[in-house]
């Protein structure tokens, strides 16, 4: 069984407010805390009625601090939107405060509509390749020299700069991870029809570097847990109608399950969600474990990540719970009793 990790995008469902997303998300990165989830990723995007999760940088705080032992990182920062420098000044503070918990994941896209990109960014100096270029020469102390930024340090200057994963839903994204030696996140829960290409690429190509001498493959799938499987096919209605919305420009809250179950889909809607959602593993146990093994297998993922959407909170919860007993995670508490036992042991 390959590790299982949470990519979380903080959903605002009708007739809740963004706030309370906030504070649903926090109970959920607790609770997989518990279960026994190897990491906990937050989403950046902007301008979206639908996900509050604009601000990663300081989620990812407020999560570690309220959790003990599951990574915490950005799926991801979205460099069009920020500097280099400042990137990594923020990223390295957050190493400081939580030593070996965060992961640093960066996407090539700006995660939101061309108007709101240019609130965030004010200047379109250099594109999103020239910042990548610069963000690993600032990480890595390469730039030429006499170059202006060579002296320039991140800070702080003691913190080591958190694992660096490359995002990616194309074979762009995976020939950049690969040329770069990192991780490589692909975004299997809206690109799946990308993936086995974008994984050959990534493989292909990758050239080790010190902090990874073999590629490693983070697999993004969508996945909805129910009971059984008519329940699971029942919840997942309001993501398809969410998703069927969103591709035809409308703006909202994501559907409740009452509005879901109402909602008759175009033919235009369909052609978009079923692209869409290739992939997805939506069902009861039995059949989320065979959807989740398969993609392992085929993809070749040493780690698997969980997007989980669904309208009402606690079914969100009790899915992520579902697949942590059905796969057979180590909850936190058995971990930290091991733990202790083994230091118990160990001669003084």
């Amino acid at each position: 069984m390959v590790p299982l990790s949470v990519l979380d995008l903080y959903p605002v469902t009708r007739g809740a407010s963004p706030t309370s997303a906030i504070h649903d998300s926090t109970q959920l990165a607790r609770r997989v805390d518990e279960l026994g989830y190897t990491r906990y990723w937050i989403a950046e995007h902007h301008n979206m009625p639908n996900i509050a999760s604009a601000a990663p940088e300081v989620l990812i705080d407020h999560i570690a601090h309220v959790t003990k032992r599951i990574r915490v990182g950005s799926g991801g920062i979205m460099l069009p939107n920020h500097t280099p420098l400042r990137v990594l000044e923020i990223f390295r503070t957050l190493e400081a405060l939580h030593p070996g918990r965060i992961d640093l994941g960066l996407g090539r896209a700006p995660g939101t509509d061309p108007v709101t990109s240019a609130a965030l960014r004010r200047t379109r100096e250099n594109d999103v390749n020239e910042r990548l270029a610069e963000l690993i020469a600032f990480a890595t102390k390469s730039f030429p020299p006499g170059h202006p930024f060579a002296e320039v340090e991140a800070m702080p200057s003691d913190a080591p700069i958190p694992p660096i994963w490359m995002l990616g839903s194309t074979s762009a994204g995976a020939s950049i991870a690969a040329e770069l030696g990192v991780g490589f996140a692909f975004a299997g829960h809206f690109s799946m029809s990308e993936a086995e290409q974008a994984v050959a690429v990534y493989c292909r190509r990758f050239e080790p570097s010190p902090t990874m001498p073999r590629p490693y493959l983070i697999m993004a799938v969508s996945v909805i847990c129910g009971e059984s499987d008519e329940q699971a096919e029942d919840l997942s209605l309001a993501h398809r109608v969410a998703i069927g919305r969103m591709a035809t420009g409308e703006k909202g809250p994501f559907p409740s399950i009452e509005e879901a179950r109402a909602h008759r889909f175009t033919r235009e809607e369909l052609a978009i969600i079923d692209r869409f959602m290739k992939g997805a593993i939506v069902g009861g146990p039995e059949r989320v474990r065979a959807g989740l093994e398969q993609v392992a297998k085929q993809m070749g993922a040493d780690e698997l990540m969980i997007s989980t959407l669904t309208p009402q909170h606690r079914e969100r919860v009790a899915s992520y719970e579902r697949v942590a007993r059905l796969w057979g995670l180590t909850p936190a508490e058995r971990l930290e009793q091991e733990a202790s036992v083994e230091s118990s042991a160990s001669p003084t």
